[in-house]
Formats: structure tokens, sequence, C-alpha cells
């Protein structure tokens, strides 16, 4: 029987001897009346009780669910690996959008150290040896509070991005894992459940993604987040919000597809019963994240330039199309960059090949914390928000049998 996600296994018994009424009665329960005697869910006596008074029945039911008063077993009950199966949506979102906050809010200043290690052109004061050389840096000379700056606008997205995203990818996982491999993970579906959710997540998160890195570049000129979005509008339009769009889901992609299919194989691995493991799960996102960030690094570049349109970037492609052009007008050419095959040749040209993997390594750190924290709490508050409910639903149904 499977009730609210949680999965509870019950051997059929028929025993020589009880009539049909007697059985009828009996199904599901875990304890029969014979003679006096009790029964256990096997078949087997497990002792005598005294005799029935006159007109007792031959078979009292006992109900099923073990109750913390007279059972220790009632977390065992509880099989996590059955509980995406029957969670509720609102469960998945809520877990994901926290999940999503914490994740983001806590890496911000990792974050903000990638977004400018992956300057194609960088200034002088914005030229760092390594992950700890730069905020040591920024810290110094742009003040404490520089790394997070540009935070309020990601938490603002993050949440219902996240929420969104991990409510689609445990529906379309489970449905399609369902309908090729009927109860068993399908490595495949892991993939297509990724993609899906990607597409919704950026559409809602992009926005807040270029307006984050454009506060994250060195002297950027924003007194705030919301002076940012309004000089976009008024000089670039609202395409600037969407710019990198395409770009991002052709790195999102490949980036999920391969970090959700190498987070549910190391599951296998480290955590095959799929009960509740804080450290699998920390172990297993850290993982997927590093290997799916470096593999992912080139189009990550390209997405950084859309979003952040380096004036240097942008004077070497109107300084091309005006030699191409040859003539004078031409140097008015594009005033921004858009488009992923414009990125690419842009990033060659200003770096060649070692261009497409600036900022690996601090990529690598940030997503490695970051899908580990995201992973691990969005576990976290899936079992305990389910196993609340659970439990609610129980003490309302011995109430009600009572």
């Amino acid at each position: 029987m499977e009730a609210d996600g949680f999965v509870s296994r019950r051997t059929s018994v028929e025993t020589p001897g009880v009539d049909s009424r007697v059985a009828g009665a009996a199904a599901g329960a875990e304890f029969r009346w014979l003679g006096g005697r009790l029964l256990d869910a096997t078949g087997g006596f497990v002792g005598s009780l005294p005799p029935r008074m006159t007109g007792e029945q031959d078979f009292a039911p006992v109900l099923h669910r073990a109750t913390p008063e007279t059972s220790t077993s009632v977390e065992p009950e509880i099989d996590y690996e059955g509980l995406p199966q029957g969670v509720a949506t609102s469960t998945h979102m809520l877990a994901g959008a926290v999940a999503g906050i914490m994740e983001h809010c806590l890496m911000y200043p990792i974050d903000c150290v990638k977004t400018r290690m992956q300057s194609l052109h960088p200034e002088p004061g914005a030229r760092y040896r390594n992950v700890m050389d730069a905020l040591r840096q920024i810290v110094r000379t742009e003040g404490v509070w520089r790394p997070i700056r540009g935070v309020n606008v990601l938490a603002v997205g993050a949440g219902p991005a996240h929420a969104v995203y991990f409510a689609c990818y445990e529906k379309i996982k489970f449905s399609l894992s369902d309908a090729i491999h009927p109860g068993t993970n399908s490595h495949f579906a892991n993939g297509v459940a990724g993609c899906m959710a990607t597409v919704l997540h950026d559409a809602m998160m992009n926005p807040a993604e270029v307006v984050k890195q454009r506060m994250q570049m060195f002297n950027s000129p924003y007194r705030s987040v919301l002076d940012c979005m309004g000089s976009l509008l008024r000089r670039e339009g609202p395409a600037a919000f969407y710019r990198s769009y395409t770009t991002q889901l052709t790195m999102n992609v490949p980036f999920q597809a391969l970090h959700f299919m190498t987070y549910e194989y190391l599951q296998e691995l480290l955590n095959p019963h799929r009960q509740y493991n804080p450290s699998s799960h920390v172990v297993s996102g850290a993982l997927a994240g590093a290997l799916a960030a470096a593999a992912t690094t080139p189009l990550d570049v390209c997405k950084t330039l859309l979003n952040t349109q380096e004036a240097q970037a942008i004077h070497v492609i109107q300084a091309e199309a005006a030699t191409a052009a040859g003539a004078v007008g031409a140097a008015a050419g594009s005033r921004h960059i858009s488009g992923l095959g414009e990125a690419f040749r842009t990033v060659y040209r200003m770096g060649g090949v070692p261009a497409f993997f600036k900022g690996v390594q601090a990529r690598v750190i940030y997503q490695m914390p970051s899908t580990a924290i995201s992973w691990s709490v969005y576990e976290f508050f899936k079992y305990i928000i389910t196993k609340r409910q659970h439990e609610r639903r129980l003490r309302g149904d011995r109430d009600g049998d009572k």
C-alpha cells in the first residue's frame, strides 16, 4: 500500500482453519486472534492470551499503523525512497526556494570573483592571481561589503526560480522514469527532467543574472539594483535582460543534464537505499557540480560577456567592422555583442583558446559548495516537511479510528 508517498509493505497470510469471514475481516491487519493465541503477520504464534469471554469474536483486527506509544518502529516506516512519489508539489517548491536562496546568498562572494576573473580585458586594479587574492584585494580596495553588492536582486530571483526548478524536475523525473523503467531510476529521465526544469528556471532567473553581473564588475557605475535596472531599460531596452538567455540555456542545459545524471548516479553508489543521508547528498552534489562546472566553463565565459558587454570587447568588434568595411561610417558598427556565435568569436579574438577557460578555478570552487548546499538543504527540507505532514495524517487517522 502506498499512502501519501510512504510505502508500507505487508504480507497477506491465509491460515487453514480460519473461515473466509475472518480472513476477509483481517485484510491488512498486522495481528490475528485464533483460539486465544496471537498470530503475527507471518502466521507464527507469538504467545497465548487469557481465555475469551463469552461472545467474544474469533478475530479482532489491530490497526496496521504503529503508534509512538506502542511501538518504537515509527521512524523506519518512513521510506525516504518513496517520498518523492507522493510529496505535494508545494513541498518541492518550498524546499527548492529555500535551497536556492541559501545556495546563491552563501556563495555570492565567490560568484563575484568568478565574474571578474572571466573579464576578457580586466583593468589593472582587477587583475587577480587566484580566488583568495581576488577576495583580499576587493575587500582592501573597495570595502568589506563590495563582494556581496547586488545579492538582494539574486535572492529575489532565486526563490521563485528554484521553486519552479525543483518542482518541475521531480515531476518530470518520476513521470518519465515510470514510463521508461517502472519502479527504477532512469538516467535518461533524470537528464531530460533537468533540461526541462532549466528552461523554466533560466526564464525567471536571467534578468536577475544580468543585473547581478553588472553590479559585480570592477568600477560598476550603478549606485543600486534599481539604478542598474533603470539604466539598462533606458539605454539598451528590455531586450538587455534576455540578451544572454539563449547562451544561458546553451550552457545550462548540458550543465544540468550532466549535473543531475552525475548526482543520481552517485546517489546509487553512496546511498543505494535512498535514505535521508546528509553526507551522501553533500558529496554527490559537490562532485556533480564540479564536473558540470568544469565542462561548461567556455559557455559561461560567453554568457558573462553577453551580460556585461565589456567596453574593450565592443571596441574590438567596432574596430574590426570598420576595417572590414573600409568606410568612415562603419566605426559606428554594432554597439552590443549579441548572440552566442558573436560571443564565441569575440572571446577567441581577444584571448584565443585559453580565454574560454578564464575563471575556471573560481567557477569550480563556486559550484562545488553551491550544489552541495543546494542539494543538502533541498533534501533536508523535503524530508522534514513530508515527515511532519505524514505524522499529522497518522494522528488524524488514529483520531478518526477512535
